[in-house]
């Protein structure tokens, strides 16, 4: 992994290293494979985690333990998947959008989350450069993937809130291919949104617990 943290080219005034360009490249793959609700989504997420944990640990240590979570997340998506993925009738998973009580859920893990892991930034300064935009990733990307395994549209929207913060992060911490590579992530996130959004409105509703059916 050595010989991936050495410098690539420079974009921009910017050093590009090889394992930010090729832990990102590979991220945007996923996100693509997650539109396409592919299950090669998870297995391509989990390579890239481990790339950019290589970028990030030894100075970035909040970084590299989120790419840590990333991969847990991965492996839990990789067997959520590849157990629901008939529900869709073609061999995919089939989207839906969340209960109010499940974005409430997830909503309160966000922000308790996000207070919690920015205590422990602050607590132990080594872990991160800026606790609280840190934390928010951190644990908003903890939120996207664990939204995406279970097929939650509002995973799309998770992920636009970790690019407003994601973006200018990267670009402070010298790792300029992740910033453009998260603008592009934008753009993937809307049509991805527009896509699952269709198709939740045309796969069957379960009847949530205690409504009529």
């Amino acid at each position: 992994m050595n010989s991936l943290n050495t410098e690539a080219f420079t974009l921009f005034g910017q050093h590009i290293l090889w394992s930010d360009m090729t832990g990102n490249i590979l991220g945007l793959i996923g996100l693509v494979l997650g539109w396409r609700r592919s299950l090669w989504s998870w297995p391509v997420q989990f390579v890239s985690g481990l790339v950019l944990f290589a970028a990030f640990y030894g100075h970035l240590t909040g970084s590299a333990g989120k790419q840590a979570v990333v991969m847990a997340v991965a492996l839990y998506g990789f067997w959520q998947w590849n157990r629901g993925r008939s529900g869709a009738g073609d061999g995919h998973i089939s989207p839906r959008f969340a209960t109010w009580r499940e974005r409430a859920t997830l909503t309160g893990a966000a922000a308790i989350g996000t207070v919690a892991v920015a205590l422990l930034f602050t607590a132990f300064p080594e872990l991160s450069w800026d606790p609280w935009p840190d934390a928010y990733i951190f644990v908003g990307t903890v939120v996207a993937m664990y939204a995406q395994a279970k097929g939650m549209v509002e995973f799309w929207f998770a992920w636009l809130l970790v690019d407003v913060v994601g973006v200018p992060l990267n670009f402070a911490n010298g790792y300029a291919f992740s910033g453009f590579v998260y603008v592009i992530y934008g753009a993937l996130v809307l049509w991805g949104m527009r896509d699952w959004w269709l198709r939740s409105r045309k796969s069957p509703r379960p009847v949530l617990e205690g409504a009529p059916a």
